[in-house]
């Protein structure tokens, strides 16, 4: 059975990055494992976080913006998680190993989702695409 492609949870340029491996234990998957387990518990630290802030009422402007930036950022880097682990979780079902045709529909569909949500992914973790 052929697996599609990993989507890793760090980008290179703003591009997403992708492992071409039908093995789980392989050094790289499991550094990227290690690194979605981390991204996630950060994720839940500043949740909490934020949450306390938001229950302050003495809160200032430049500290709510600060902790919506920082949510945004968890958020993106949480839904990237989920999207990769839903992917292989399709593998594990046995619903992966389409076609290369429609592998091209999907990477089509990927830049229009980028395009239309990524400035604002980009913008709250300040960064910018190459284009």
């Amino acid at each position: 059975m052929r697996t599609r492609p990993r989507l890793l949870p760090w980008s290179e340029d703003g591009k997403r990055v992708y492992l071409h491996t039908g093995d789980p234990d392989s050094l790289l998957s499991r550094l990227a494992d290690e690194m979605e387990e981390a991204q996630l518990r950060i994720g839940g630290q500043v949740f909490g976080a934020a949450r306390d802030l938001l229950a302050d009422p003495e809160a200032s402007l430049p500290e709510l913006r600060y902790a919506a930036a920082r949510l945004s950022e968890c958020l993106y880097d949480a839904l990237r998680v989920a999207e990769s682990r839903g992917g292989r979780l399709a593998d594990a079902e046995g619903k992966g190993g389409e076609d290369e045709d429609d592998e091209d529909d999907e990477d089509e569909g990927e830049d229009e989702d980028e395009e239309e949500h990524g400035e604002d992914a980009e913008a709250a973790r300040g960064t910018t695409s190459a284009s």
